[in-house]
């Protein structure tokens, strides 16, 4: 042993030992606290315990008499805490019996609470809860056990803040004609008051169908405001569950802000929280089909989060909570809002104007991004709704819905089914150039012979695939328009009994992973078709593809697990939106047999060998010197590595 290790294992030791030494010094520095920590806890509670036994002892000496004056004393120092804390006039408005005020038009019942002179419920007249049986239940848009809708205000100090939500307001309600009038009005000092005006309209009036313009004024309230260049309302509500399937309707809920400085709609990801400090022009409640919201002329920011319920057992879906920041004058005592309680209807919320504009509520239908809502906002929805104008079942309007998107595609199936078909008639050329160059070293050669052979037929490999990315806005805005076009809602067809929901001609007693806990008969249909489809068009292809690598796993992916795949995915969605697919994929089918009967491989093999080549343009003369070098670099790296 030499001298470093001998140093290096006195090192370790003295290491070591002076761990040791140093975990016993804590460990009794640690012992120490806790016996001192303990003593006192001990100490307390013997004097509590003395505490309570002289607080006893004095309350069993004390007369009846004393005993009331000790308790008179109580309650007048309490009083006093709460008149300094609210104020006279505030105070004498916490208690007391609310009043309730109902009013109605053609399209919505609601009520009015003096209680912190709020709406506390709106039912929707013309929609109903979604029921295995006979739907009766009217949608109801918030309950009264959860709307909070009020201002905050401030009186003496920063920790002191009150909120209108909690007093009584003095309630009057006007019939004016072709609306109705709401007045609440909350007395907080001798010449100090804040007043919420609400204008329910009656019919005839399609931009306020189901909006209630909101009017706030205020005279004399600046000392109680938390900050002199703002007021703070706090809105708070509860989304009830309307529909069959709670998760597809609770991941369709969230809360959505819209900005017209940017033009544009964003909601509140699954993170349930989020601070807005631009400013908006209005925040909505949005569901799946239904939506409460809330528009200002101006929101300088605002602060906004759901919770979710645990499961449909409690009823609803997602509490929804705001704070609403809106920018204030000092002296300033009017603002102008309005409230919309009502569908997710294109038509409606297209009609929808605040101060003479349009409010942008149609952008909470999620209609897909720019290209995909344009055609659903210029193509889909007014033929959809033509043809619903007509009194045309809605199981034959995606019919002919479905017939009209084959018509307009038809060009591009067929240039992608023939682009399939002269990729077939080559075949015995493609296997010439594999057998000519069998190595995988050539790899470079034979890409370019087959690259010679597609300019001296014309053929394009990418001829087929182009036609179908050309399509697929289309076929995604189809799938977007379904699931949000509230009036598949409650529509029956067949064995469905609301084409909004999956259908289910079979209730499991367990739930299948990644499928659910019932069988959807049109998401069968649709799986089958695709099935069809997948197989119909593998068939076409695999003249193509045999021999190639991972042709069978090809075959597994586009025969079978996609269709199974579809399945898993689409047994809880929509059934109007199986049904559709279901006749799309159909369609397709029918289509794709017909053009395959009318042409001719022979005809078709016999055009493309007497095609005349046409001039490479600048592309593919690039693109085939680039392969050269490519291929020439290879070649040296593969003889320098032989040598």
């Amino acid at each position: 042993m030499d001298k470093n290790t001998i140093i290096g294992i006195v090192l370790m030791i003295a290491v070591f030992v002076g761990f040791s030494f140093y975990q016993s010094h804590e460990m009794e520095e640690q012992q120490k606290i806790a016996q001192e920590r303990a003593k006192k806890e001990q100490a307390e509670k013997v004097q509590r315990a003395a505490e309570l036994e002289a607080e006893r002892m004095l309350e069993e000496a004390m007369t009846d008499e004393e005993r009331y004056v000790r308790d008179s004393l109580a309650e007048a120092e309490k009083l006093n805490a709460e008149l300094y804390r609210h104020g006279a006039t505030l105070y004498a408005r916490r208690e007391g019996v609310s009043k309730l005020d109902t009013l109605k038009n053609d399209f919505m019942t609601v009520v009015f609470d003096s209680r912190g002179g709020k709406i506390v419920d709106v039912t929707l007249e013309n929609y109903t809860r979604y029921s295995d049986g006979e739907r009766t239940e009217k949608v109801q848009m918030m309950t009264p056990g959860s709307a909070k809708f009020g201002l905050d205000l401030q009186r003496h100090s920063e920790s002191e803040t009150l909120n209108t939500n909690d007093y009584l307001f003095n309630s009057e309600v006007k019939d004016a004609g072709d609306h109705y009038t709401v007045t609440m009005t909350l007395p907080i000092d001798r010449d100090a008051y804040v007043e919420y005006v609400y204008t329910l309209y009656k019919t005839g009036n399609p931009s306020r169908d189901y909006l209630i313009d909101f009017t706030i004024n205020q005279h004399n309230i600046d000392p109680m405001l938390r900050r002199s260049d703002e007021i703070v309302l706090q809105w708070q509500n509860r989304g009830n569950q309307n529909e069959r399937s709670f998760e597809n309707e609770a991941m369709a809920t969230t809360i959505a802000y819209y900005s017209d400085e940017d033009e544009e709609m964003d909601e509140i990801d699954a993170d349930g929280e989020r601070e807005s400090q631009k400013g908006l022009n209005w925040i909505a409640f949005k569901q799946q089909y239904f939506s409460t919201a809330l528009i200002a002329e101006d929101v300088i920011h605002a602060g906004m989060s759901f919770k979710r319920a645990k499961d449909a057992s409690q009823g609803f879906i997602k509490e929804f909570n705001s704070r609403v920041v809106i920018p204030h004058t000092a002296g300033e005592e009017q603002y102008n809002l309005a409230l919309y309680y009502g569908p997710n209807d294109f038509k409606i919320m297209k009609n929808v104007e605040f101060k003479g504009e349009a409010s942008h509520l149609e952008d909470l239908i999620p209609m897909g991004g720019w290209l995909i809502g344009w055609i659903n906002r210029i193509v889909t929805i007014p033929i959809f709704h033509w043809l619903s104008d007509h009194g045309l079942g809605f199981g034959l309007i995606i019919l002919i819905l479905t017939v009209l998107v084959k018509l307009v595609i038809l060009p591009l199936t067929y240039k992608s089914y023939m682009s399939t078909a002269k990729m077939r008639a080559i075949r015995p050329e493609m296997e010439a150039i594999n057998q000519k160059y069998p190595n995988p070293d050539d790899a470079m050669k034979k890409q370019q012979a087959t690259m010679e052979l597609y300019q001296k037929v014309g053929v394009s490999p990418m001829g087929g695939c182009l036609p179908l990315l050309i399509q697929m806005p289309i076929l995604w805005a189809m799938f977007r328009f379904f699931p949000a076009s509230i009036e598949l809602r409650g529509e029956k067809f067949l064995w469905a009994n609301d084409l909004s929901s999956y259908d289910s001609v079979l209730e499991l007693p367990f739930n299948i992973p990644f499928y659910g806990d019932h069988v959807s008969l049109f998401a069968l249909l649709m799986t089958l078709s695709i099935f069809g489809y997948s197989f119909f068009t593998y068939k076409q292809q695999a003249a193509t593809t045999a021999g190639q690598p991972g042709a069978g796993m090809m075959k597994f992916m586009m025969v079978y697990f996609m269709p199974i795949m579809m399945l898993c995915v689409m047994n809880s969605f929509s059934s109007g939106l199986c049904y559709y697919y279901f006749l799309s994929q159909l369609m397709t089918m029918i289509i794709m047999f017909a053009i395959r009967r009318s042409v001719d491989d022979e005809k078709v093999r016999a055009k493309l060998l007497s095609h005349k080549p046409k001039k490479k343009s600048k592309f593919q003369e690039r693109y085939e010197e680039a392969l050269r070098q490519q291929q020439e670099t290879l070649n040296r790296e593969q003889r320098r590595q032989r040598h």
